[in-house]
């Protein structure tokens, strides 16, 4: 950024709420500026506003708004924009056609099958881009050398492929004709496996092309990897968002003389490279803006701080960006927008809902903050526009932000300054609401000034935006504490004291442009070229010269690219990547060998190996020295280094800081005088001792008492964290502590996945999360649980209680058990729960249990993965443990454990465990879990007291309970005033006709309620009973369904209700019952009856749909979608998973490649759901062709009776298990079954359908108005985690 003299240098940051420019001058000088980005009555687009009002001030010239721009001055502009991003969330881009293999028309519709929130009926789901599917006849498959294949061809894995059907452009152009004649002119094609095999798409471009498409965006170049689901989403984002990125960019150079044709115009990319405006496409632009942040700090304060790894923490307007920088960027390659999952490398910047924006809530005895946000229009109260209570009213309400240091931007004239009697005004509102619940409530207590509201909502953002930190350094290994805090963004001044406290850190970093850092990280960042390509060589000494080659290639395109652009050679770098996974996981890493340099046994490239090695341990805690390693990807990043160097040094010191002006602040005990300083007046080596307030015109920044100030040789802040000062806190309930607790609950039960998912060796537990750990009062009360998973929500409660009841007093330090029988509070035997009681100095009892249950991938039994179809005793599905010390005295009983898991194999026909390595590995994993929820509650005793720490256990379930409880009342009331009785029932039945019966009594005046299975049928011969545990599973998820909004999960949801459930029914099983097809299929049933009762919705299709298919060599479990049921006021969702299960689907071509099956057909099957005022969600049609001999099994469920609809709606489709032999020959399976299939033979699945929601007679409801855009989306891999786990 720094070339021709008398030229100005622009960099601009576009966010959500404010548009931030940095602006180098000529002479050196800089200027920074920040407006609305939105302001439509003063302005159309904010970037050319602040280029016209600092060129209008240096110049001196009045440049009217309604000319273009002089450019002769400008030598170049660089952008980070929210352009792409909010496109995507307000689903305002091009109108979009897709073109799929034919047989998958519905693919990304149904994209993984899981649902996006556990407990929202309705399933909402973002819509799909595209508006009309093209089905293209053609099919590449991998060849197998089948008698009868067809000449292979080679891809560009490597891979020999078979085309079995060429392109048949001829039928495809009259296809092609029609789209343009209805106005669609941008495409996206996604043809199977064409990450390998790019030639039909290539081919489908060009006729495209031909016949006039403005954009076709093909998938095979957009992103060639492996998985056409994420691979196809890319390509609609491309050809949905590019085309609008374009109109924008051509807009922005409208506003300037000569369209900026002699200007450099660089934008910045999703992975933290800048790109020419001509090539900035969508799929590369959906983190524009935040990735700037992320360069700005790694360039100055990873520098400054001695090569310190630095928590990025960059506060807005409308949410915060957490990432991570330590002397690399840390990219993701898949990751979710805007519920888009897009595969290309973008910066791993983890978002939250906790911008300055973020709104303000009182619900239930809870302090909440967000996700909803004020936004930039009409934005907070503050703002004098009518906007609601924010975080940064809560902060001008405490003193913390000055109006008088704002620009006098705001109002309807744009000419005010920030009202704090606004902000007042509308607190006071949300002030009276807990006010109102402290001396009413069920434990009245003192009212709360409007100070300490606004400061318990403070307080309790701060740990909300704690939570991500935690989890995205603990899951790469690293201690938070061992961090500096890099703060910007122009909120996060007021917070980064409390953040740093919080987490352990000792220093936080303010550069001295934090307000507009994004802005800087522009003006700092280097152009980028990348070149990658799929790969499917072993790594290996035989493939190393392969491998070199290709890098070579791709290095040779990368210098190319960039010396196209006018970057001398000397200026350019690159950096290999090999994308690396140990063969039969799924878990790969992008690793680079740049600090690993070329050895003996390596690629010339660099030695990846020890690179993939290396991080391996570190992530996940082992290695699998023995394992082949498989490369998936090759990878080139080019750099060209082009970016400004600030080398601008501060004037020293040369007496005291001048105070200027004294305020008063509002902390923990009440207000303080509270010196103010204006950052431009301080010098190299002045130290502020807090607190005080350190202003410019685009931040504040608050040191806290107990914490230092002191300006840097490079003009920033760094401010020392002194210890946080004990607060005083009773065992009385106190709604912001509450809150407060219910965030720190939660982060124990999720560290302590982080370590599980580490430690485990399992696939099941490391790469699909099957597990769930969980925090437990000294009753084994629920306190915590994370993940939500539907089938664990409760279950491991009754698991601890059992273990309390049985042994009594035989429990002692140093003690772990394991538990897994249904009759003691397990789910299915594969489920192993490893249980810790924790003692405290002076206390005879455990003051509190932890638990990790994990989904073993065998533990014996008459069939490999223990989970028989036709099992008829518990003793066949594996080995059982009613109550086991597996630690005892502080020793793991490994033997003792391995002769248990052996037992299956004395019973005739029965396996011990095959996996016996695996199974000791993922339990002590378990235990390491456990023992770090010790370790953090621990902590958590020692800053507030074991008293307290037992009283807010308490506490938190009490909320949980008074939410159930009003959502009761809420049900009762509502039917009496319609003069209905306060009893309601409902009764279903299973395929082979067993009833499950429901009878609800509501105690209006308690808010509880009886619920009471009598009725319901006996234990089965198969394999169809589910414990009791299962049941209290189901009910609490219906319970958190019922209730619509987020609540505590633990067993406080239980506490208004008594459940009643015959012994030796269905429901609770005598112990000796086979239990594997309750956990999945009877669970089922059990919602569909309760939510029935209630009347909340038609039934969705009830089925998990478990289809496994195995022989000698491989085996293969799937659970398939089907249609969710309808309900007042919304259709049913087609194609997705419902209710007690959310398992994702092998993507097809993972499926294609790794089994000996062709996926002929997945699509949506139409016309099964339910019809209705509200028509029910369809299910699927899933066609497998085998390629080898196997043994299909399927364990299914509504093969017989049909998912009801509710209030005169039609229920859904029966499924339905056809078998279609080589001959032509047809066959029902039935429900479950086990059959030998043969090459050539065809397993047709079709799901059933959702039922119908009201007489389908009844007109459809008008088209309301347009739903609203979220202002949030969250996003990075700490999200993407939480939704693998909960797509469990």
């Amino acid at each position: 950024m720094g070339s021709p003299e008398g030229r100005f240098h622009f960099a601009i940051d576009r966010g959500g709420t404010f548009t931030d420019v940095f602006a180098q001058c000529p002479g050196g000088q800089v200027r920074v500026l920040k407006l609305l980005s939105e302001d439509p009555a003063n302005y159309a687009d904010a970037p050319t506003e602040g280029i016209r009002r600092i060129l209008e001030q240096e110049g001196g010239v009045l440049l009217p708004r309604d000319q273009p721009l002089d450019t002769s001055r400008i030598a170049s502009i660089r952008m980070g924009t929210t352009v792409a991003t909010n496109a995507l969330l307000e689903r305002r881009g091009e109108r979009v056609a897709l073109l799929v293999t034919r047989g998958f028309r519905d693919l990304l519709h149904v994209g993984t099958q899981a649902r996006e929130d556990l407990f929202d009926l309705a399933v909402p789901m973002p819509e799909v881009l595209y508006e009309e599917v093209l089905e293209v006849d053609e099919r590449v498959v991998l060849y197998r050398g089948e008698p009868g294949a067809g000449t292979p061809v080679k891809g560009r894995t490597g891979d020999l492929l078979e085309v079995q059907q060429p392109v048949d452009l001829g039928a495809l152009r009259g296809k092609l004709e029609g789209l343009l004649s209805r106005g669609v002119r941008s495409l996206a094609v996604v043809l199977m496996h064409s990450y390998t095999w790019a030639q039909h798409e290539q081919q489908v471009g060009a006729l495209a092309r031909e016949l006039g498409f403005t954009h076709v965006s093909l998938s095979s170049d957009t992103m060639p990897m492996v998985r056409i689901v994420p691979r196809g989403h890319t390509a609609c984002a491309d050809a949905y968002l590019t085309p609008t990125i374009q109109r924008y960019v051509q807009g922005f150079r409208r506003g300037f003389q000569g369209q900026l044709k002699d200007v450099q115009v660089l934008f910045m990319r999703s992975d933290g490279g800048l790109e020419p405006m001509e090539s900035f496409s969508g799929s590369r632009a959906v983190l524009s803006g935040p990735a700037g942040g992320v360069v700005g700090y790694s360039a100055t304060t990873y520098r400054v701080e001695g090569g310190q790894p630095v928590i990025g923490f960059d506060m807005g307007g409308t949410s915060t960006d957490v990432s991570r920088y330590a002397g690399e960027f840390e990219h993701v390659f898949e990751a979710s927008t805007a519920g888009v999952t897009l595969q290309a490398p973008q910066l791993d910047i983890n978002t939250v809902a906790a911008g300055g924006g973020s709104r303000l809530f009182f619900r239930s005895g809870l302090f909440v903050v967000g996700p909803e946000s004020a936004g930039a229009h009409p934005g907070p109260a503050c703002y004098r526009k009518g906007g609601p209570v924010t975080v940064t009213d809560a902060n001008l309400v405490l003193g913390r932000l000055l109006p008088a240091s704002f620009p006098c931007i705001f109002g309807p004239g744009e000419g005010q300054p920030l009202s704090s009697e606004a902000s007042r005004k509308a607190l006071e509102a949300v002030a009276a609401e807990v006010n109102s619940f402290l001396t009413n409530g069920p434990c009245p207590a003192s009212p709360l000034s409007l100070e300490e509201v606004a400061m318990g909502f403070v307080r309790v953002a701060n740990e909300a935006m704690c939570r991500p930190i935690r989890a995205l350094t603990q899951a790469r290994g690293h201690d938070p504490s061992a961090h500096v805090l890099a703060c910007f963004g122009g909120a996060g001044g007021q917070h980064a004291c409390a953040i740093a406290r919080a987490l352990g850190m000792d220093t936080v970093h303010v550069h001295r442009h934090s307000g507009l850092l994004s802005a800087l990280g522009l003006a700092l960042a280097d152009v980028v070229h990348e070149a990658q390509e799929p790969c499917s060589l072993p790594y290996a000494p035989e493939t190393f010269v392969q491998l070199d080659q290709r890098l070579s290639r791709l290095e040779e395109q990368c210098v190319d690219a960039l010396r196209a652009q006018g970057f001398p050679r000397s200026q350019i770098s690159t950096e290999s990547f090999l994308h690396l996974r140990y063969q039969g996981t799924d878990c790969a890493l992008m690793v680079s060998a740049h600090r690993h340099p070329a050895a003996a046994r390596s690629p010339r490239a660099g030695d990846f190996g020890a690179a993939f090695v290396e991080r391996y341990m570190r992530e996940f805690g082992f290695v699998i020295p023995d394992r082949p390693v498989v490369v998936d990807d090759v990878r080139v990043r080019g750099t060209g280094r082009s970016g400004l160097r600030l080398e601008d040094v501060p004037r020293a010191q040369t007496g005291p800081p001048r105070i200027d002006k004294m305020t008063q602040c509002y902390f923990e005990g009440g207000y303080q005088e509270t010196p103010v300083y204006l950052l431009g007046e301080l010098a190299y080596g002045h130290k502020l001792q807090g607190p005080c307030l350190i202003i410019d015109s685009n931040s504040t920044i608050l040191v806290e008492p107990g914490c230092q100030a002191e300006v840097t040789d490079t003009g920033d802040i760094r401010i020392s964290v002194g210890a946080e000062v004990p607060s005083l806190v009773g065992a009385q309930l106190d709604p912001i502590h509450l809150s407060i607790f219910s965030h720190r609950f939660m982060s124990i039960a999720e560290q302590m996945g982080r370590i599980l998912q580490r430690t485990a060796i399992s696939t099941n537990i490391k790469e699909r999360l099957d597990f769930s750990c969980a925090l437990f009062g000294p009753d084994g009360g629920l306190v915590s649980n994370a993940p939500h998973i539907p089938v664990h929500l409760g279950a491991m409660q009754e698991t601890v209680q059992f273990q309390i009841q049985h042994l009594g007093a035989d429990l002692h330090p140093g003690d772990v058990l394991l538990s897994n029988h249904p009759s003691a509070g397990g789910s299915h035997l594969p489920d192993l729960t490893v249980i810790t009681p924790v003692f405290w100095p002076g206390q005879t009892r455990p003051v509190f249990y932890v638990a990790s249950r994990g989904h073993h991938a065998d533990i014996g039994g008459i069939t490999p993965g223990s989970m028989p179809p036709h099992s008829t005793t518990l003793q066949q599905e594996g080995a059982v443990f009613l109550s086991f010390k597996l630690v005892q005295g502080g020793v793991f009983q490994e033997e003792a454990v391995t002769e248990a898991l052996q037992a299956p194999g004395k019973i005739p026909g029965c396996s011990g465990t095959r996996n016996l390595h695996d199974n000791l590995s993922d339990l002590r994993a378990q235990v390491a879990a456990n023992q770090k929820g010790i370790q953090l509650v621990g902590e958590l005793i020692g800053q507030y007291g074991l008293d307290v720490v037992q009283a807010y256990m308490g506490h938190i379930q009490a909320n949980a309970e008074l939410a159930v409880r009003d959502m009761l009342r809420a049900f009762g009331t509502s039917r009496q005033a319609r003069g209905l009785p306060l009893e309601v029932s409902a009764e279903d039945h299973m395929d082979d006709g067993s009833p499950i019966r429901l009878r609800v009594q509501i105690n209006l005046s308690q808010g509880s309620a009886v619920f009471d299975f009598s009725g319901t049928g006996p234990e089965v011969f198969g394999n169809l009973n589910a414990p009791r545990a299962i049941t209290l599973s189901a009910l609490i998820y219906c319970l958190r369904c019922l209730v619509g909004r987020d609540i505590p999960l633990n067993q406080g949801c239980l506490a208004p209700v008594r459940v009643v459930i015959p012994r030796g029914c269905i429901l609770d099983p005598s112990p000796e019952a086979a239990v594997v097809g309750g956990n999945v299929l009877t669970s089922q049933r059990v919602v569909d009856v309760i939510l029935g009762a209630f009347g909340a919705c038609a039934a969705s299709q009830g089925c998990m749909n478990n289809v496994t298919l195995g022989n000698a060599h491989m085996g293969y479990y799937e659970t398939v979608a089907g249609g969710a049921g309808a309900g007042p006021g919304w259709h049913g969702r087609s194609g997705v998973h419902s209710h007690m299960t959310n398992t994702r689907i092998t993507d097809p071509e993972i499926l294609e490649s790794r089994y000996p099956v062709i996926l002929r057909r997945f699509e949506l099957r139409q016309g099964s759901g339910g019809r209705g005022r509200f028509r029910g969600g369809d299910g699927v049609v899933r066609e497998l062709l085998f390629r080898e001999e196997a043994l299909l099994s399927v364990l299914t469920e509504r093969r017989a009776f049909r998912p009801y609809g509710l209030h005169g709606g039609e229920p859904g489709a029966r499924g339905l298990n056809l078998l279609i032999r080589k001959d032509g020959r047809t066959v029902n399976l039935g429900g479950k079954t086990s059959v030998p299939v043969f090459p050539g033979d065809v397993f047709c699945l079709h799901t059933p359908g959702g039922g119908g929601y009201g007489d389908p007679e009844d007109p459809a409801p008008p088209p309301g108005s347009p739903p609203q855009p979220p202002a949030f989306s969250e996003r990075g891999s700490v999200y993407e985690y939480r939704r693998a786990q909960e797509a469990v």
